[in-house]
């Protein structure tokens, strides 16, 4: 069980990692692409339930913070893992 849990956990952070890379290309305009405002549509879904919680801070950090959510959820998988082979 605890290899399925890395394995989850390590396609969780691939996962993580492709959506930002495509934030941050559509954000910026990188490597030639037009400029998209849902760029950051990918990282949604990998920071819920963290990104309903966003809403009462200030807008300008939403952007940050909605790139930072699936982090939490990398934590709290990382987090059962340990919890698991004790």
């Amino acid at each position: 069980m605890a290899i399925f849990c890395r394995i989850v956990m390590a396609l969780f952070a691939a996962l993580y990692l492709m959506a930002l890379a495509i934030f941050a290309i559509g954000s910026w305009g990188l490597f030639g692409q037009a400029r998209d405002p849902l760029a950051g549509v990918y990282l949604v879904p990998l920071g819920w339930p963290w990104n309903l919680a966003i809403d009462v801070l200030p807008e300008a950090a939403w952007p940050w913070l909605a790139a930072l959510a699936p982090v939490v959820t990398l934590a709290v998988l990382a987090w059962l893992c340990r919890r698991q082979r004790l």
